[in-house]
């Protein structure tokens, strides 16, 4: 029995973590405004589900350099890291 439940145990904790989501074309386009307002552009857009905030991946930012983007629910900056 214990080695059932190590086994089972041990499978779940290798699955991946799906916690992102694309994001749906109205929300594409707000956080596409938002992350223009912080004077970047592109990059993928993708909704945490887990942590409740938007992402943006290798956004082009003013100075010519690829960051990461983390936005709330609202469409507020909330992190900017270089990548």
């Amino acid at each position: 029995m214990r080695l059932t439940l190590s086994i089972a145990v041990l499978a779940l904790s290798t699955l991946p973590a799906f916690a992102d989501r694309p994001v749906t074309e109205d929300e594409r386009a707000k956080l596409a405004a938002a992350v223009q307002a912080e004077g970047c552009s592109g990059g993928k857009f993708e909704f945490d589900e887990d942590d409740q905030q938007f992402e943006v991946d290798d956004a082009v930012c003013a100075d010519g350099k690829k960051y990461d983007l983390k936005f709330d629910v609202q469409m507020r900056l909330k992190r900017k890291n270089l990548d």
